[in-house]
């Protein structure tokens, strides 16, 4: 698996825990795919297998400073999108920024700066600066 095909496989574990994978986490996520190249079959094939509750190993030790920050922003902003965001979401995110090298407490901080909205651009690099932050050394 791919960094990318990684980050789809996250960004879709985050859209099904609230048990609904339509309207626009769906499409954020196909469109985050298509931008970077991903045919729609392949991000088919992995929505497929996360419903199917099949094994997907999401590894993070390679990534850099700025793939780890753009992980975490795409979580946040797919956590937001639907207007609702669910207490297994956050915890879901949380978890991912552990993995990722944050706190967890870097989800509340840069949760209150990022949109709901993909259309509306947010200061990506004093979101940047914010997490690195909460960078565990």
């Amino acid at each position: 698996m791919n960094s990318f095909t990684t980050h789809l496989s996250m960004l879709i574990q985050l859209a099904l825990t609230d048990n609904d994978f339509a309207g626009p986490e769906k499409g954020m996520i196909y469109m985050i795919g298509k931008a970077n190249g991903i045919k729609e079959t392949e991000i088919d094939g992995l929505v497929k297998r996360h419903l199917n509750k099949e094994p997907v190993k999401i590894e993070f030790k390679a990534l850099s400073e700025e793939e780890r920050f753009e992980y975490l922003y795409n979580i946040v902003q797919l956590m937001k999108i639907d207007n609702e965001v669910f207490l297994s979401e956050i915890r879901f995110c949380e978890k991912m920024a552990e993995r990722l090298g944050y706190q967890k407490a870097v989800i509340r901080e840069v949760s209150s700066k990022i949109y709901s909205d993909p259309a509306i651009t947010s200061d990506r690099h004093l979101l940047a600066d914010t997490a690195q932050k909460f960078r565990i050394n």
